[in-house]
């Protein structure tokens, strides 16, 4: 299934397609200040629709994830990185995504302050 993303403003926008069926609430100190729901998917799987200047990036910690989000509205629709096996990633915030039931996601706790 294709879904449509995006920041508060539209100024990032951005379309992502796959199974969406549960999401990652982690509890490192960045997804837990911002509220971050993630679902991972193969990068090649997110087509951005919008300028990728538009994208602002944060890195920390180990600087692996790169964090985007909009310099305008300050909203954080996904990060990249690779996986444990080498295999680019995108980590989209499922509350950036248009019509998406967040109660019907099966929700997985992860331990990111542990990382």
């Amino acid at each position: 299934m294709k879904y449509r993303g995006s920041c508060h403003c539209g100024k990032i926008a951005f379309e992502v397609e796959g199974n969406l069926e549960q999401v990652m609430d982690c509890n490192c100190s960045l997804c837990s200040r911002r509220g971050y729901l993630l679902w991972f998917v193969p990068r090649d799987q997110l087509h951005l629709e919008t300028p990728e200047s538009d994208l602002s990036t944060y890195r920390f910690n180990r600087m692996h994830i790169a964090h985007y989000f909009c310099a305008t509205c300050g909203c954080g629709p996904f990060g990249e990185a690779l996986d444990p096996k080498g295999n680019a990633m995108a980590a989209v915030n499922v509350r950036c995504l248009e019509d998406v039931p967040l109660d019907g996601l099966k929700v997985v706790k992860v331990d990111g302050r542990s990382f």
